[in-house]
């Protein structure tokens, strides 16, 4: 009985210590190709401006096998979740894979038991203030407001207002540009997907726009936190 206290204690130590580091990175890339093979590309690409969090969505083709592939390849700060999870078996099999956290675009309440139970984070996917609510008390670490394309910045404000305790994050309708106004509005951290991973850059190889969309995002979010942006690392020699 000790012995699974204890596990249940670090599982849940290590679920906040993920959580508490997507905040401090304050964006999530959520990464959608038609071709797999150009993930380590884009990846690179989006570390060397700075984003060290990274969602690869089950709509990816052999989603969960590159996850199993880059998982391991990633320098130590970075974090690899999954995306559009929409069951408990396909959470268990990504975080099989390596996956670090679970995003989903709709609230399971299996879904978040399962990662808990993994000592995973769980990010469902929520509209309303009662679909928030009802997500944060069955435990999820951050709310993932979608799609906030309809909602804009007030919206989380608004929320935050009777709801101060949950995190949020919007996905949908976040840009390089307006990224900052969702964290001053009370964001913990934002989703981006094709406002950052540019599927035309991707299509002719120019992967140096993606570089340059993630610096700006970064030094976005910085400038509207207030504090000095987190330093990129360089690409990697054969990008």
């Amino acid at each position: 009985m000790d012995s699974q206290r204890t596990v249940g204690v670090e599982s849940a130590t290590d679920r906040a210590r993920t959580t508490r580091a997507i905040e401090a990175l304050g964006v999530v890339a959520v990464i959608r190709l038609k071709d797999g093979g150009k993930l380590r590309a884009v990846v690179d690409a989006l570390a060397a401006g700075g984003v060290k969090a990274l969602e690869l969505t089950m709509t990816v083709p052999g989603a969960v096998e590159l996850i199993r592939h880059l998982a391991p390849a990633l320098p130590p700060g970075f974090l690899l979740g999954a995306g559009t999870v929409l069951d408990s078996e396909t959470a268990r099999a990504v975080i099989g894979a390596g996956a670090g956290f679970v995003v989903s675009p709709v609230f399971r309440p299996a879904i978040v038991h399962t990662c808990h139970e993994c000592g995973i984070p769980a990010m469902p996917g929520c509209f309303s203030p009662t679909e928030i609510l009802a997500a944060y008390e069955c435990g999820a670490d951050i709310v993932k407001v979608f799609p906030a394309t309809m909602l804009g910045p007030q919206f989380i404000k608004d929320v935050r207002a009777p709801l101060p305790q949950v995190k949020l994050m919007p996905t949908g309708g976040v840009t390089v540009d307006n990224a900052g106004d969702w964290i001053r509005a009370g964001a913990v951290a934002v989703g981006l997907g094709s406002a950052l991973v540019d599927a035309a850059a991707i299509e002719r190889g120019a992967f140096d726009v993606i570089e340059g969309k993630a610096r700006q995002v970064v030094a976005n979010i910085a400038v509207a936190r207030g504090t000095p942006p987190l330093e990129p690392r360089a690409p990697s020699p054969d990008r």
